[in-house]
């Protein structure tokens, strides 16, 4: 049998879960679209937990109502038929007027400047995620090693005193300590 192997825990602000609202704008959530175009959503790493399992369900509604506005908006507005309008209503002045206006008005377009301060957020959010994404892959190492560890060193009715002590060293050293320090009932009787 060969020693257990150690786990690495990560530290304390590793484990708590962060939330973030992110926002978007169309050109940045086309070009994520179409990098996530290629994500396989029916993997079973989806499907494991079940908060994961509602916010890629939330995600996957959200892009499609995104895809949706960008296919309905993606042309410009068809041109108001002011004649057909003065023909079906009876105040006649009123389109006339609300035509006046539109050829007339020119609204400048509105457009959105990503603000270096939310750019570097963003950033650091990717940064994070990659960084969780590597202790994951770690852990998901270690955790293999683990099962392989128990699979080979599996205890069975011929397992012998000794060969726990081999390959679980740790309890071991525990149990000779309860041993010297005469804890017959240590973990059995409460304090």
């Amino acid at each position: 049998p060969t020693p257990r192997p150690q786990r690495r825990h990560s530290n304390s602000n590793d484990a708590t879960p962060r939330r973030h609202t992110i926002t978007m704008s169309m050109s940045a959530f086309r070009r994520s679209a179409q990098r996530l175009a290629s994500v396989d959503w029916s993997s079973p790493v989806f499907k494991g937990d079940h908060e994961l399992t509602a916010m890629v369900a939330g995600f996957r509604a959200w892009t499609a109502q995104a895809d949706a506005m960008v296919e309905k908006y993606s042309s410009p507005p068809a041109p108001i038929d002011f004649a057909a309008a003065k023909a079906s209503v009876r105040d006649v002045a009123l389109v006339d007027a609300l035509e006046t206006m539109y050829t007339s008005s020119s609204p400048p377009p509105l457009t959105y400047e990503w603000s270096a301060e939310d750019r570097a957020k963003k950033a650091q959010l990717v940064e994070d995620a990659k960084e969780g994404l590597a202790f994951t892959q770690e852990m998901i190492e270690d955790t293999q090693k683990e099962i392989a560890f128990l699979r080979v060193n599996r205890t069975t009715r011929d397992t012998s005193t000794s060969d726990m002590k081999e390959v679980y060293p740790d309890i071991a050293e525990e149990v000779e300590t309860e041993i010297e320090n005469r804890e017959w009932f240590k973990d059995t009787i409460g304090k």
